[in-house]
């Protein structure tokens, strides 16, 4: 292999080491009456973070109670994780192709396993109930998402990789960067990559990893519901979303809701990653609020009161003006 190989994956063994004792997982759990929210995190040796709470909730609902020493998961994945590393260093020292390869398909049979693990996890202890437990909702299950958002009764759970899953997903890409190169160099495997797949499979790989939620959630109308005033969303002609820079929307069914959200302690503006608006004319599609012009008359009569439309297109925004006699108006001058 390559120098830059063998370095690369030296620097991934070592990394390893903080997969050890950073957390490598973490579930968020938000209500009402935890604003600040519930945090569980999983370490390779150990579930940290809120637990006792946790615990005292799950009871309620007939969920079984969290304990570190009931998985058996947590004294066997310091040893894989500290083997995996020490084997490592030997493919960065012996400088052997097909030992590496045995190698990285080790790290995939990890990865792999691991997330079936999680998810088995997570079915078990969302859908084995006490049959009587003091509340009980008829086919209700709390099974939390594997990854990304999942409304459990009043609590939105989150789950997403830690710092140390982080790592670890940093890992694999380096790893499979170092695969193509070699299979690339390699004449018995040779293969026609352009010289620059390195590092576009770099690049690939960390948009794939840098969250997930980038577009706006579809409209289920007469299904969703708007997140400020609770009422069930049925115009297409009017709605807004919220996306937040973890992925999660909240949707609207007139931008005089989604104004009052934003004013409400429910979020921090700091988290708001875009702001879409359902086209008023057309195919109703949805439009980034820095993208549209805005349309304010009474004659709208929009869902909530708020008499606001919005348009992708300036002429349609003309053609509606004359037609309702309003004014148009930036989503910037309104959100001030």
């Amino acid at each position: 292999m390559s120098p830059f190989s063998q370095l690369t994956i030296a620097i991934a063994s070592l990394a390893m080491i903080a997969v050890l004792y950073l957390p490598i997982w973490r579930i968020e759990l938000t209500a009402p009456q935890y604003p600040e929210g519930l945090v569980l995190q999983i370490f390779a040796n150990k579930i940290g973070g809120a637990v006792d709470i946790v615990n005292g909730l799950n009871h309620y609902i007939g969920m079984a109670t969290l304990h570190t020493r009931d998985f058996v998961e947590f004294i066997a994945l310091p040893y894989i994780i500290g083997g995996f590393l020490a084997i490592g260093f030997l493919v960065a020292l012996f400088n052997r192709r097909i030992i590496f390869y045995g190698w990285y398909f080790l790290f995939m049979l990890i990865a792999f396993t691991s997330m079936i693990d999680f998810y088995r996890w997570e079915y078990n202890y969302g859908h084995n109930l006490d049959p009587y437990a003091p509340i009980q909702v008829p086919g209700m299950v709390y099974q939390p998402p594997l990854i990304g958002y999942k409304q459990l009764l009043n609590f939105t759970a989150y789950s997403i990789p830690d710092s140390g899953g982080w790592i670890f997903i940093g890992v694999g890409v380096m790893l499979t960067a170092v695969l193509v190169m070699e299979l690339r160099r390699s004449k018995k495997y040779s293969l026609k990559f352009s010289s620059s797949m390195p590092l576009a499979f770099l690049l690939v790989a960390s948009v794939a990893f840098s969250g997930c939620g980038s577009d706006p959630e579809p409209m289920h109308y007469g299904q969703d519901n708007c997140k400020y005033c609770e009422m069930g969303i049925q115009d297409k002609r009017f709605g807004a979303e919220i996306l937040t820079k973890k992925g999660k929307a909240f949707k609207f069914d007139d931008i005089h809701c989604l104004l009052g959200f934003m004013k409400s302690p429910e979020i921090n503006q700091n988290e708001i990653a875009s702001i879409y608006f359902v086209d008023f004319s057309g195919s109703h599609q949805f439009v980034k609020s820095g993208d549209v012009l805005l349309l304010q008359a009474r004659a709208l009569h929009g869902p909530m009161g708020g008499n606001i439309a919005a348009f992708s297109n300036p002429d349609s925004a003309k053609n509606y003006l004359q037609e309702f006699q309003g004014k148009l108006i930036k989503w910037e001058d309104l959100s001030k």
